[in-house]
């Protein structure tokens, strides 16, 4: 057992993007911080979402009018923090006379277009779907639409670089590491881990449970409060199928139950249906998505499409469970979306902070109030400062992610232009760190399927905590989709061949 003598100020549990985005503005504070994820970073909620950088449009219908405004405030700045994983969208919603009347509609489109200070995004339009290339792939009858704007973000990166970005301001960020007890200790919180090195205590000043769908379990089984329940687990799932029309366009489809659900273009080659809402049981580790769900989505595309989605046109599917408050609503979906901020401890007592719901877009926000708290706790450092900051890879304007591609195309001629595309969709300006010295695949060493090299692999490895083959095919990027089973094993096998060598080290 290794015992760490000297007290963090801060230690987070959770790798979601709540814990590595406070982790990363606690750290840039000033405050020492130490942040532990029990398997990979994004593996739970964070790696399952929509990947929407969004008001919530939806929300305007449950008086959710504070979180619309702070989400839709939070979408350009976000956008601005990480133009390489995050990009604008238009979306199209269409008109159904039998659901929500078109005046609600256009009044909440309006409430949208003005309450979150849109600078560069575009406005609402209304579309004539029997011109539009927008209605070409709806079965007639779709004669009005209005299209608006949101984000699109690609949920696991966005907290891979938040945790890069921590590290490099001096936290210390391990994986594949579970906090099993935390207690108070003279002032201190005394918390043990077990990871792939053994078995660790330190010491903390201020802990923060960012536990995600765990939160009441640590709340329970590590600090040892019995009767904690605080949430609402909430599963929403996903179906990908192959490409269902051409243009770059979104779809927000109204549903007959109530529900929306969204159309996505996604990784080119695909399209992205959901979600549900149904309240989970159970550990959320092993979530997946059910038939009756499948059914649910396949029904409801179709209900739209002119070509029918069927299962046998279903290439991949996800799940994650939302770990809603538990504000006593009737219907998961009426459940509120915005996160809450519980802080115990007597005078004199190590701090608790518990962070209970939250959403990618108010991820940097819910990081900036629990941070101020931990100020009122602590006693202030630095100011706040990540309103204006960039991500890693993310430091160039965000209306120039075109001119970067060219930049990096230009010094790599060599290179397949829509690699080096998806790099700098992944990377940004450290895209170039990627590729090193290469100047053509032959010098980016083993191949192991789609654009995927070793030198990528290693990057990954060293860089981003990529521990399995899961880590870099479905979190680090989603070349899980162009990857068979024989290719999954040869890249499993190389990353446990390199991580021996490397000594197991976090």
């Amino acid at each position: 057992m290794t015992d760490t003598q000297q007290p963090v100020d801060v230690f987070v549990i959770g790798g979601g993007v709540n814990g590595t985005g406070i982790a990363r503005d606690a750290v840039g504070r000033g405050y020492s911080v130490m942040l532990a994820e029990m398997h990979d970073l994004a593996s739970g909620t964070s790696s399952a979402a929509t990947k929407l950088v969004h008001g919530g449009l939806r929300y305007l219908e449950h008086y959710e009018f504070r979180l619309v405004h702070e989400s839709l405030a939070e979408r350009e700045v976000l956008w601005a923090s990480a133009p390489h994983i995050i990009w604008p969208l238009r979306f199209v919603l269409p008109y159904e006379k039998n659901l929500r009347p078109a005046w609600l509609l256009r009044l909440g489109l309006f409430v949208y277009d003005h309450l979150g200070g849109r600078k560069l995004l575009p406005g609402t339009r209304t579309l004539d779907l029997t011109r539009d290339p927008a209605g070409r792939p709806l079965k007639p009858g779709h004669k009005v639409a209005f299209e608006y704007s949101d984000g699109w973000v690609d949920d696991a990166r966005l907290v891979a670089l938040n945790a890069r970005d921590a590290a490099d301001r001096g936290a210390r960020v391990v994986t594949q590491t579970k906090v099993t007890l935390a207690r108070r200790d003279g002032g201190l919180w005394r918390i043990e881990m077990a990871g792939p090195a053994g078995t660790e205590t330190v010491s903390a000043r201020l802990l923060v449970n960012a536990g995600g769908p765990w939160v009441d379990t640590v709340i329970r089984e590590t600090v040892g409060r019995h009767e904690a329940h605080h949430v609402r687990l909430v599963k929403g799932s996903h179906i990908v199928v192959n490409k269902l029309f051409d243009h770059d366009r979104c779809y927000f489809f109204q549903n007959a139950d109530g529900r929306i659900f969204f159309a996505i273009p996604y990784e080119g080659d695909y399209t992205l249906i959901g979600t549900t809402d149904m309240d989970f049981e159970g550990d959320p580790a092993a979530v997946k998505i059910s038939d009756e769900e499948t059914d649910y989505l396949c029904a409801a595309a179709s209900e739209y499409f002119i070509k029918p989605v069927t299962r046998a046109d279903i290439v991949w599917t996800y799940s994650g469970v939302r770990p809603l408050f538990d504000d006593g609503a009737s219907a998961a979906q009426e459940a509120t979306r915005d996160y809450v901020l519980k802080t115990e401890g007597e005078a004199g007592e190590a701090p608790l902070i518990n962070i209970f719901g939250g959403k990618l877009t108010t991820h940097r926000r819910l990081s900036e109030q629990v941070v101020d708290r931990i100020d009122g706790l602590l006693g202030g450092k630095g100011p706040r400062w990540t309103k204006g900051a960039h991500l890693p890879g993310g430091d160039f304007p965000p209306t120039a992610f075109d001119a970067e591609v060219r930049k990096l195309a230009a010094r790599k001629s060599s290179f397949d232009p829509a690699f080096i595309r998806r790099l700098v969709r992944a990377y940004g300006t450290l895209a170039a760190d990627v590729l090193g010295e290469a100047q053509s695949p032959a010098d980016l060493g083993r191949h192991f399927g789609a654009t995927l090299y070793a030198r990528e692999v290693d990057y990954l490895m060293d860089r981003e905590w990529a521990r399995t083959a899961d880590d870099v095919l479905w979190r680090r990027s989603k070349l899980g989709l162009r990857f068979n089973a024989h290719e999954r094993a040869e890249l499993a096998g190389y990353m446990a061949e390199r991580l021996a060598g490397m000594g197991k080290r976090q």
